[in-house]
């Protein structure tokens, strides 16, 4: 069996003039994530891999992650294709990690993040929001043999 976290960046500010790629968390990102990242923490297993897209927003949220879940922050891997608002990069990425992963997390973008959630999880959702979780479990063995899955998770700093 094969589970996949998804967790949307948390909350990025726009008051910087920076690119897009650069920009970082806002004080609601901050305040937010930290939140989602315990819950998880608490209730979930450990993953074995954390992959996160390059961006300051992303990864910063997934430094955040992996302080809670008591994983090294270098443990954490950065992959550009994760720099994905579509989802095709996204799966891409997903489908070509080591089988020996069975629990993988994810923190990328939105749309491809609510688009992985909606196509691969059972349980339907309009927007994944910032700092948004996801679960989804699939009864393989290959992450490449992935398809339909059952969700088994979703937080939002909302239902907090």
């Amino acid at each position: 069996m094969k589970t996949l976290y998804l967790v949307r960046h948390a909350k990025s500010s726009w008051e910087f003039d920076v690119l897009d790629h650069e920009r970082p968390l806002n004080e609601r990102g901050l305040r937010d994530a930290p939140r989602v990242a315990q819950r998880v923490a608490q209730t979930m297993p450990k993953p074995d891999l954390l992959l996160s897209s390059d961006a300051v927003r992303a990864k910063t949220t997934a430094a955040i992650f992996a302080k809670a879940l008591e994983i090294p922050s270098q443990d954490i891997v950065l992959n550009h294709k994760l720099y994905d608002f579509e989802g095709r990069d996204l799966m891409a990425v997903i489908s070509a990690c080591d089988d020996s992963v069975d629990t993988l997390m994810v923190f990328g973008h939105n749309h491809a993040m609510t688009s992985v959630v909606n196509t691969y999880g059972d349980k339907h959702t309009d927007n994944v929001p910032t700092a948004g979780f996801t679960a989804i479990a699939f009864e393989v063995s290959h992450w490449k043999d992935i398809a339909q899955g059952k969700t088994i998770a979703y937080l939002t700093p909302k239902t907090l």
